[in-house]
């Protein structure tokens, strides 16, 4: 009989913590501005997940604002009925 358990040891998990959660987030928070400042170029479920990502995790209003009009664009269910699928999912609006 063969075994089908991996041949390879499974890589440690890295556990986000401190500097390394905030460096993620501003990573996250980079590659989300990126997608919307090129959204001609990016599918419309890309730039609504991005556009999610820049609403939540950004500190100014412009930009938020910003990213509520861009998904507003690519989204036509109404910003509460979005928010309340992305929740029930256990994800963030």
């Amino acid at each position: 009989m063969t075994s089908l358990a991996p041949t390879a040891p499974c890589p440690t998990r890295h556990i986000l913590t401190g500097d390394n959660l905030d460096h993620w987030r501003r990573n996250r928070l980079a590659e989300a501005r990126g997608i919307l400042a090129d959204a001609t170029h990016h599918p419309d479920t890309l730039v609504v997940l991005a556009a999610r990502v820049v609403i939540v995790m950004t500190g100014d209003s412009r930009e938020c604002a910003r990213a509520i009009d861009a998904l507003r664009r690519r989204d036509p269910r109404p910003l509460h009925t979005a928010a309340a699928v992305s929740l029930s999912q256990g994800g963030a609006a």
